[in-house]
């Protein structure tokens, strides 16, 4: 066991990804805080997208669980299908979009972690909002 945020943690994840993923409502939801790695599912709407975004200090890899998009790395686009796994490096320009009619639910894993334990931002307005206030 180790501690985050003065609450005691498990060192290890292991539940079924792919089913929390399909249950996901949640733009994104911190399932699990390590001390070198996270696990976050999310759910895309049709035609959202993560927004165009850039990461410093982590590496994350993102596995498309069911739905259709693309993927943008450094001004390149890829498909995105179900059962894709990218591989963003830090300092790496990504996006992520939905272009199916269905959502798209993911699984996400930031190395380090990259959120507070237990962030749940039910929509994407709502982690905008909750990164402006981190910059600030």
């Amino acid at each position: 066991m180790f501690f985050v945020n003065n609450k005691m943690s498990k060192i290890f994840f292991d539940k079924n990804i792919r089913k929390e993923a399909l249950k996901n409502s949640f733009f994104r939801k911190v399932l699990y805080t390590g001390r070198n790695a996270q696990v976050v599912v999310m759910s895309l709407k049709p035609r959202e997208n993560i927004g165009m975004e850039v990461h410093k200090k982590y590496d994350q890899i993102l596995v498309n669980v069911i739905g259709k998009g693309i993927c943008i790395l450094n001004g390149k686009k890829m498909k995105f299908d179900e059962n894709s796994l990218v591989y963003v490096t830090k300092e790496t320009w990504h996006n992520f979009i939905n272009t199916g009619k269905s959502k798209l639910k993911l699984f996400t894993i930031y190395s380090p972690p990259n959120h507070k334990p237990g962030t749940i931002h039910k929509t994407k307005k709502d982690a905008e909002r909750a990164e402006k206030l981190e910059k600030d």
